[in-house]
């Protein structure tokens, strides 16, 4: 089946070109990294002169003598997102426990603001930062003209990298985690499943995808996805929808009541803060979903009762990590590009905590054969962690 076969329909009238949107290795990782739940944070509003950046300070509690101080820049889904960018943030709260550092949050989600909110920190002297986390690709255009101009800058840029000795780029495998979220697809679509008034029909081999922006990235989660559907069953039916966006939760919406309507019984979203609108579709269809970045089924335990599972992968430890280095003087252990896969345990598919428990056997059991199919090279995932490039 080729891309094209998956567009049909009233799935074609929601695809939209790339304006504005969110979006070898790494030797150290924290075992048994746990997600934990992502909190709503409410920023204090002060618009700046160049954009409508808000943001909140948290005063680290670790550590003695001078703080390290550290600012992150939210990508166009902004904070309060139960997945991306909650996690970046959560990253730096926990290294903040460890270590003495302050943090700055800022939201910004007008993407044409990106680099003169990245050179207005870079040039603030109170605080004068020791790091500033960009959270997304959307970062990338304007760090390249950022990172060379304040070369004594340091940089941690996420989903992406920047050939510079000042950035540490970290891109974790979106397409492996993606294949594993199409396995656990592919796996149930056939099977009987009834949980909280939801279920599935296992005589129609049907799934979704409902995605944020139409770009190489997000084509990079609905390719894998669509290959792990398959691995497990070549006759699956695929369903796609893009937003446009990684906000609009009605047209998320949508696509995924769209896709419910054609048969699809689990749909899975690669669109931030947006995909909560699918969760939605999938209670009102009851029918089930599946979650992206961190266990939604914890983040949104308002649907619980839907998410069959989440794609997730530890940017809480990636960014912990490397806020850890700066306060320890180690920056030469993180810079560079370093791009975090299932080999490292950095990206898996997590049940649902509510769903999970009534899932089979063959669940685990497949999740766990095709990582290691992917890790011992049997199964070549399509595209790749920076996105799908045709």
């Amino acid at each position: 089946m080729t891309m094209g076969d998956t567009h049909t329909g009233e799935d074609r009238t929601y695809r939209q070109k790339l304006t504005a949107g969110d979006v070898d290795r790494r030797a150290v990782l924290r075992s048994g990294a746990a997600l934990v739940a992502g909190t709503a944070l409410a920023g204090c509003t002060g618009g700046q002169e160049g954009g409508t950046t808000t943001g909140t300070t948290t005063d680290g509690g670790g550590g003695s003598g001078e703080p390290t101080n550290i600012a992150i820049i939210s990508s166009p889904a902004g904070f309060g997102d139960g997945a991306f960018n909650d996690l970046a943030l959560q990253g730096l709260q926990n290294a903040a426990e460890e270590f003495n550092i302050n943090i700055q949050q800022v939201e910004e989600t007008d993407q044409s603001q990106y680099g003169t909110v990245q050179s207005r920190l870079a040039e603030s002297q109170n605080p004068d930062y020791d790091l500033i986390v960009l959270v997304g690709y959307n970062h990338t255009q304007a760090l390249e003209t950022n990172a060379a101009q304040y070369s004594d800058q340091r940089w941690m840029l996420i989903n992406d990298y920047v050939d510079q000795p000042n950035v540490a780029g970290y891109t974790w495998a979106n397409h492996e985690m993606s294949f594993q979220a199409g396995v656990l697809a592919g796996t149930m679509t056939t099977r009987k499943l009834s949980h909280a008034g939801n279920s599935l029909t296992p005589d129609n081999a049907t799934v979704g995808f409902v995605g944020g922006v139409d770009g190489a990235l997000i084509n990079a989660f609905e390719r894998a996805y669509r290959a792990g559907a398959k691995w497990v069953n070549d006759s699956v039916d695929v369903r796609v929808g893009y937003i446009g966006n990684y906000t609009d939760t009605q047209t998320a919406n949508n696509i995924a009541s769209s896709q419910y309507d054609a048969g699809a019984d689990i749909v899975y979203h690669a669109a931030a803060a947006a995909g909560q609108g699918v969760f939605q579709a999938a209670s009102d269809a009851n029918r089930f979903a599946i979650g992206v970045d961190s266990d939604q089924s914890k983040t949104l335990p308002d649907y619980q009762d839907v998410i069959m599972g989440s794609a997730v992968k530890f940017i809480n430890e990636g960014t912990r990590e490397v806020a850890a280095a700066v306060a320890q003087n180690n920056w030469k252990s993180v810079n560079g590009q370093n791009i975090l896969g299932l080999e490292e345990d950095a990206v898996k598919v997590v049940l649902g905590q509510a769903v999970g428990p009534k899932l089979p056997d063959v669940v685990n059991q497949n999740l766990s054969k095709s990582k290691q199919a992917i890790v011992n090279g049997d199964v070549t995932v399509p595209c790749t962690a920076s996105g799908c490039q045709n």
